[in-house]
């Protein structure tokens, strides 16, 4: 009987340490990759034709899905839109009454955040290193790195980037992306769920510890 009961409790132990073990693996996932607005994400990826992926995993990189996010650079929002982009698009996309304070509203940021992946992808013949480079250190700077044989040795997409920022940009989206692909591939595609919940806690937890 003794020896019954040690196994039972041994048993248990073992499973709470596999249960401790999920447990902390998911509030890493959800802190370190977290997931917010995929409707909308959905939504836009779909009428833009961008991998929903992709625009997560750049909200991420950008912003941390805090709608408020603010750069040095002034860019807003969850997709760090940038002024003179954002009052392009909302001619393009006939926006109406458009000012900068909107970029901080979810739907209208990945709108113009996806729609701007898009016009970079047909710019870009579809180069995914090229759209993200630019996307980063702007269109320009990118052109301008084409037509240098310093930069395009080959002829073909980038072979350097002279800016270590943008270059670092790139594989972080690259890594990142993998996680979000896998470890979130159902619930993105789950219509059902709504999840603007979860990330405003989050945020608003993080808020109230840095006033502490």
């Amino acid at each position: 009987m003794f020896k019954i009961m040690k196994r039972i409790i041994k048993l248990i132990r073992f499973t709470l340490s596999i249960l401790l073990i999920v447990v902390v693996g998911l509030v890493y996932l959800t802190i370190k990759y977290p997931i917010g607005y995929k409707n909308i994400i959905v939504e836009y990826s779909n009428k833009y034709s961008i991998d929903p992926y992709l625009v997560a995993t750049i909200i991420n990189i950008e912003s941390k899905y805090d709608k408020n996010a603010i750069s040095k650079k002034e860019a807003k929002g969850l997709m760090q839109i940038g002024p003179q982009t954002g009052k392009w698009a909302s001619e393009v996309l006939e926006i109406d009454n458009y000012n900068e304070d909107m970029l901080f509203d979810p739907e209208t940021n990945i709108r113009i955040g996806t729609w701007y992946l898009d016009t970079l992808f047909k710019e870009f013949d579809g180069d995914l290193e090229l759209v993200l480079a630019a996307y980063n250190a702007g269109s320009g700077n990118v052109k301008k790195w084409i037509n240098d044989e310093r930069y395009n040795s080959d002829g073909q997409g980038l072979t350097t980037i002279p800016f270590k920022e943008t270059e670092d940009y790139i594989i972080k989206v690259k890594s990142t992306y993998k996680i979000y692909s896998r470890v979130y591939k159902h619930y993105i595609m789950n219509k059902n769920d709504k999840d603007s919940f979860y990330i405003d806690l989050l945020h608003n937890i993080k808020r109230i510890l840095k006033q502490q």
